[in-house]
């Protein structure tokens, strides 16, 4: 079994339960322990888990070490919401127009995707989101349906997270899922919080098309905890001041078609 196998089989134990132990590990991976103990901290420096005594649990958890609320780690959305304004207007009208009337579709929570909002009306579409700014947007439109998974809400974001690692996710499969990022590599995309790469695994999970909206500032490099590699993404929709070599970087890692959209 690959390291990259063994991570995901650790990942969808903590999902399960929030705990594994060494012993279960040793046994499920037929792995020796100073493989997993390699593999547990290579995961633990990317955020998504802790080791604990006997093994290791779930990274998120609803308070910190001090008792206080977990915060995400990031751009509040209230100030992110300013930062490249035209850009992410232009890129959230054209990744609407790519929904067809009726779809499932997910809209990750974001200040890119939220600009798909006023896009969307008349479009009977079923929509799951996290983002509770999104939904205070969607329920005026008459004819689209929302959905929210189950968890914690983050002020910062306003936005709906499980962070015991708990599978919260309504049943549903989408069509279409837009995400964000906060950082594009030439290899993979980023996220600042690892409790953020937890919901957005959980939404490519149960997605047929990924379409990733990003401005031209997220192309600076590795920033964060990585939520996949660019070939799970399908399209990205961007502006025209996106640096031509990571342009051809993307396509060459595997996305199938970039949008440029003028701002």
């Amino acid at each position: 079994m690959h390291a990259t196998e063994r991570e995901e089989a650790i990942l969808a134990a903590l999902e399960r339960s929030g705990f594994v132990s060494y012993r279960d590990l040793e046994a499920s991976l037929d792995a020796s322990p100073a493989t997993i103990r390699r593999d547990l901290s290579r995961l633990e420096e990317a955020g998504l888990l802790r080791r604990v005594h006997g093994g290791a649990k779930a990274a998120g958890d609803d308070t910190r070490a001090d008792g206080q609320p977990l915060a995400l780690q990031g751009t509040p959305f209230d100030k992110s919401i300013a930062l490249h304004l035209a850009a992410k207007r232009a890129i959230g009208k054209a990744a609407a127009a790519l929904c067809q009337p009726g779809e499932g579709v997910i809209i990750d929570g974001g200040t890119t995707t939220y600009q798909m909002c006023d896009h969307l009306a008349g479009k009977g579409l079923q929509v799951l989101t996290n983002s509770l700014h999104i939904v205070n947007a969607l329920l005026p439109q008459d004819g689209t349906q929302l959905l929210v998974p189950s968890g914690t809400i983050f002020r910062e974001q306003n936005i709906i997270l499980a962070p015991g690692g708990e599978h919260s996710m309504p049943s549903f499969f989408a069509s279409k899922a837009f995400i964000g990022a906060a950082a594009v590599s030439p290899r993979a995309i980023f996220q600042a919080d690892a409790v953020l790469v937890a919901s957005q695994r959980r939404f490519l999970e149960i997605a047929e098309e990924v379409i990733l909206l990003v401005d031209s500032s997220k192309f600076a490099g590795q920033s964060g905890a990585i939520v996949c590699p660019l070939d799970r993404i399908d399209r990205v929709i961007t502006d025209k001041g996106a640096d031509p070599t990571m342009l051809e970087a993307l396509a060459k890692a595997g996305v199938r078609q970039i949008d440029l959209v003028d701002t």
